[in-house]
């Protein structure tokens, strides 16, 4: 196969401590490091955390980020051109050394702010966004930034009040941009405390990309249960929903991995030994539900990068006004 003229380019959007990371992590080992480039949106902050608090802005708010700067190094990248990317370190809460970012054949970008505007959409052959159940992204929060980032558990807790405006404002809205949304959640009954290990999982496939053909898979009664897939609405429009349960059977797991598998011939299969593992403070666990999620953006990716390795390069289409795109895009996501 010809590669491509230029990288495959998949946004990743979520809250705060939504799983972006563990996400990308295994699109990674299951694509290949040496061919994956991966970059932060949040490195675009105007603030340290020192000036977030004293201005009392969050790193949510549109004007606490560069998105002009976010704006162009999307397209940069898009077209394959390096980038000098600012970078924010998450541990310390300071701004430090830029770095030089030489976009690899696939390109991940996850962040806060990713389908904010228009123009940084367009940039994107696949858009995901996650949307855990709320409950559990504030457990993983709290887990995180008091492991990592040097908070205490009050101090989570009282951002993560503070921060809702901004949330219920500009993160969660971006979702109906989305091609695919995840949510993992606790099974019914089970405290989010204490569910990592057997996390459900619901995918909203949207047509707005084509996805694998998995309905043979439920033609019979021999798939059991723990993998469904059904016909439904989303925002009123007519969409799939793939729900995958956390203690879905190894042999279910492993039929729709070889299924999915087979929609991309030219890859070599990796176990998913590689690949859908996240940690916790009790050390690093597998979950078939987060590893079949993982595989099924990898798909998209792969047929993508497959699609476009046919097709002449096109060149830029003109673009909305860079000046005027942060104003209407926060338009457009203002609740009304």
């Amino acid at each position: 196969m010809n590669r491509p003229n230029r990288p495959i380019v998949l946004g990743i959007v979520g809250d705060s401590a939504s799983g972006k990371t563990t996400i990308s992590r295994g699109l990674t080992k299951i694509l290949g490091t040496e061919r994956v480039t991966h970059i932060c949106t949040d490195d675009y902050h105007k603030f340290d955390r020192r000036e977030r608090a004293a201005l009392d802005i969050s790193a949510l708010h549109p004007d606490c980020n560069y998105l002009d700067i976010m704006q162009l190094h999307l397209e940069r990248m898009h077209y394959g051109q390096p980038i000098l990317k600012p970078v924010y370190d998450h541990a310390t809460g300071s701004l430090v050394r830029p770095e030089y970012v030489q976009p690899a054949e696939f390109v991940i970008v996850d962040g806060l702010l990713s389908f904010f505007t228009p123009v940084m959409r367009q940039f994107f052959d696949v858009k995901v966004f996650l949307a855990p159940r709320e409950d559990l992204r504030q457990v993983w929060k709290v887990r995180r930034d008091t492991s990592k980032r040097g908070y205490t558990r009050d101090q989570v807790i009282d951002s993560l009040r503070k921060r809702e405006f901004d949330s219920e404002s500009f993160i969660r809205p971006q979702q109906h941009h989305a091609d695919v949304v995840v949510s993992f959640a606790p099974p019914e009954g089970v405290n989010a405390e204490e569910s990592d290990a057997h996390l459900d999982v619901r995918l909203v496939l949207r047509p707005t990309i084509p996805h694998p053909d998995l309905s043979y898979l439920f033609e019979d009664r021999t798939t059991g249960e723990g993998i469904r897939l059904k016909l439904g609405r989303d925002g009123g429009l007519p969409v799939d929903f793939l729900e995958i349960d956390g203690n879905v059977s190894t042999r279910q797991a492993r039929r729709m991995e070889h299924a999915i598998w087979q929609h991309m011939p030219e890859m070599e299969p990796v176990g998913d030994s590689h690949f859908g593992d996240y940690e916790d403070a009790r050390g690093a666990h597998h979950s078939h539900p987060l590893a079949l999620t993982q595989l099924l953006i990898a798909y998209h990716l792969l047929r993508k990068y497959k699609d476009l390795a046919h097709l002449p390069f096109a060149a830029p289409v003109a673009a909305l006004s860079r000046l005027q795109v942060t104003q209407e895009a926060a338009q457009e996501l203002m609740p009304a």
